[in-house]
């Protein structure tokens, strides 16, 4: 679905703070920052992404997308380990800006608590009510 030009896919899963989450199985989610986040950001020339093996808690800081205009951290959106990062971002960070929901991934978690705190993330209808909200104000 589109919410007043960004795109809002409906598969996944959303923060309030614009990370998506991608269950691509019980032992690994995919996670990004949202077509909102991105284009937010403008021109992103850098993303510091998490190290592997690393845990992480949810909605702990992982890593930080870089622009022209900002830096914004970016948030885990689940608790876990990382099993991967997007290596690809160290030589061109733009693909997040090109397709945030494709090669623009920035890690796979391997989720400590998926049932539990699946619940505390927004599904692509409640995420896409969060934007409609913020673009008022």
């Amino acid at each position: 679905m589109k919410v007043e030009g960004f795109e809002v896919p409906d598969d996944l899963y959303y923060t309030e703070e614009h990370e998506w989450a991608l269950i691509e199985d019980p032992d690994r989610v995919r996670v990004g920052i949202t077509d909102y986040a991105q284009k937010s950001l403008h021109e992103i020339v850098f993303i510091e992404a998490p190290e592997e093996e690393r845990s992480v808690m949810r909605m702990e800081p992982i890593g930080a997308a870089e622009s022209v205009k900002a830096v914004s951290e970016v948030y885990s959106p689940l608790s876990g380990r990382v099993i991967a990062v997007n290596r690809k971002l160290e030589m061109s960070p733009e693909l997040v800006n090109r397709d945030p929901y494709g090669e623009g991934w920035i890690a796979v978690i391997e989720p400590s608590n998926l049932e539990g705190e699946l619940r505390k993330l927004l599904t692509s209808a409640q995420y896409a009510e969060h934007l409609k909200k913020l673009l008022r104000k």
